[in-house]
């Protein structure tokens, strides 16, 4: 009695760990973890230094929250798009893990959560900031911009490029001009970024009708396209050290990275070979991570 008691309990924690994963499996955690790191560079240069403790954790967790209030809105929104393609069919929606319903609700209580503790703990500036974000990339982006045109993800990619003056915004109260800088950087590298993915998984975009420009245009036109964001991107990421945000060490470090991604741009362009593309998304994964480390480093040498 005492054993079917205790494989019971078992039995009842395993399913209740596993749904704790789909529901942060929602959350898009990955992506969220880089959001905040854009945003923790946002907060840290105005002052070239962290606020308080206080102030510091309730802007992550707000920014946080409305994060993956929109993430989790995207899983719904996308869930029929995403039992046509291998890379999301096995999401919680599209297994029904987890219904749209609990979906949405849990959507909207980490919204109503994030956005509350910005406007009475941060300022109601930054919390307006990000709840348009969380409209423009779940709402906007996902509903309309997706299935209405190749450009969808540089339209798009203003509300995923926000997260550097969100935190900003959160020390200062304002809209300075070197964030819309760091704002501008992430802006100009989205489109290479998800134009790789799109290339590595173009049949599924096809077989899900999503209008991604390797469908409407041609790879090899992506292909170029991929390589002039690139180098816009290396001469937008000059900007922040010509402004004076930045030392050499950033403009040193930014411009090796940079060149990297356009060596990769140029070898997808002219020597592509079979998971090139693939290995051209990722690369552009750790680019932006390493440049948004430089600048927390960079104001300290």
């Amino acid at each position: 009695m005492r054993s079917e008691t205790l494989s019971l309990k078992t039995a009842s924690l395993s399913r209740a760990k596993d749904r704790a994963k789909d529901y942060f499996e929602l959350t898009k955690p990955k992506v969220v973890a880089l959001i905040l790191l854009t945003a923790l560079v946002g907060v840290y240069l105005p002052n070239q230094a962290l606020p308080n403790f206080a102030l510091l954790v309730t802007t992550l967790l707000g920014i946080g929250f409305l994060a993956a209030a929109a993430a989790a809105v995207n899983h719904v929104v996308d869930s029929q798009i995403d039992a046509q393609m291998a890379r999301t069919y096995h999401r919680p929606i599209v297994k029904g893990r987890i219904s749209a319903f609990n979906a949405l609700f849990f959507a909207g209580g980490l919204g109503i959560s994030g956005f509350a503790i910005l406007w009475f703990l941060v300022n109601q500036l930054t919390a307006w900031l990000t709840l348009a974000s969380l409209v423009g990339y779940a709402f906007i982006y996902t509903l309309y911009l997706k299935r209405a045109t190749p450009q969808n993800i540089v339209i798009g990619g203003l509300a995923g490029a926000m997260p550097p003056l969100l935190g900003w915004s959160a020390v200062s109260n304002s809209i300075d001009p070197n964030a819309l800088l760091l704002v501008l950087i992430i802006f100009s590298w989205t489109p290479p970024h998800f134009w790789a993915l799109a290339i590595h998984r173009k049949q599924d975009y096809a077989q899900a009708k999503i209008p991604m420009l390797p469908i409407t245009h041609g790879v090899e036109f992506t292909k170029t396209m991929i390589l002039l964001y690139c180098v816009i991107l290396t001469l937008v990421s000059i900007l922040p050290w010509l402004s004076g945000l930045f030392g050499y060490w950033y403009l040193a470090i930014s411009l090796v990275l940079n060149l990297q991604f356009i060596c990769y741009a140029v070898r997808l362009k002219w020597f592509d070979k079979a998971g090139l593309a693939y290995k051209t998304f990722k690369f552009s994964i750790w680019h932006l991570m390493l440049m948004f480390i430089v600048m927390l480093v960079d104001p300290s040498l």
